[in-house]
């Protein structure tokens, strides 16, 4: 990697966003980093950008699957280019994380466990019903046939990658120099923390806008006055994108916390492979959020 002058921050921004892009995805980013620790914690403040990515592509693959095949087909599919997009690498995470904390062994026995290449059969009944979960709420969102508000599946992916980064400065390394998680140390003493959250912030209500765009134009068969009094069903169709991204951000920082406490009490801190469990775990619950909420407003 070259290396640039204090005085030319673009290049290093580029190289941060490059980096996370890199380390996150499959996204052909073709550029030349050493994934030293400084450029590792600067690329934490673009998490949230990777998940909107990621989310952006899904919700293409569902629409444009689900407009050919039936929903259930169209979201195995989706699914599986999800998971293509992420590499694998959260899910690698979830397994190792269920495969230690479900053998409720002692802490250094389930770090060990953790640490083995070889996936175990919690491991792998928890990557089934986690995939399972996934697909069927993807499938419920293609049956629905409301893709105006699509644009929404992007934010289980933007906020469960911004809770990887506050895990990370929030919680100590169970490891504590090894591992992963060792190249992220300091990550609490600096404002990228802080940078992400308001990427993400930002990243949503750009989301919240362009679903908000997206359902007023194609909603064209309803008069823009009535739309603006009665809504498109039993409430204002503004009411679902606007409470989406207010109560979606919030759950996922209170179950994220409740998650990353009582793994922490577990193993005395996080590991790299909980933030990726963390990462699935928050995606498949604020799908659920989505899904509930559009059950709620009648969509």
């Amino acid at each position: 990697m070259k290396h640039h002058s204090a005085g030319s921050p673009v290049p290093q921004r580029k190289h941060a966003a490059a980096a996370a892009f890199q380390f996150l995805s499959r996204f052909p980013v073709k550029m030349q980093l050493d994934f030293v620790p400084p450029l590792l914690r600067e690329s934490v403040v673009y998490y949230p950008l990777v998940g909107a990515a990621i989310g952006l592509c899904v919700w293409l693959v569902a629409a444009l699957s689900g407009a050919l095949l039936p929903a259930f087909p169209a979201a195995v599919l989706t699914l599986t280019v999800w998971v293509w997009l992420t590499g694998g690498l959260h899910l690698d995470g979830w397994m190792d994380t269920a495969d230690g904390l479900l053998s409720y062994r002692s802490r250094e026995r389930m770090l060990e466990i953790m640490k083995d290449s070889r996936v175990g059969a919690m491991g792998v009944i928890a990557c089934v019903l986690l995939l399972m979960m996934k697909a069927a709420l993807i499938a419920d969102m293609i049956a629905r046939g409301n893709w105006g508000y699509g644009v929404l599946l992007i934010l289980p992916m933007i906020w469960s990658r911004w809770f990887m980064v506050y895990a990370m400065s929030a919680w100590p390394n169970a490891r504590g120099d090894d591992g992963l998680a060792v190249l992220f140390k300091g990550l609490g003493e600096r404002n990228e923390v802080q940078r992400a959250r308001s990427a993400a912030i930002g990243l949503t209500m750009v989301s919240g806008v362009i679903t908000m765009a997206v359902v007023w134009l194609f909603k064209t068969d309803i008069a823009i006055a009535d739309a603006m009094v009665s809504g498109f069903g039993s409430l204002p169709w503004w009411l679902y994108p606007v409470t989406s991204v207010i109560v979606l951000p919030v759950a996922c920082y209170y179950i994220g916390r409740f998650v990353a406490s009582r793994i922490s009490a577990r193993l005395r801190g996080l590991t790299g492979d909980t933030y990726g469990a963390m990462n699935e775990l928050l995606e498949a619950a604020l799908l659920t959020g989505l899904s509930v909420l559009q059950g709620l407003f009648w969509l």
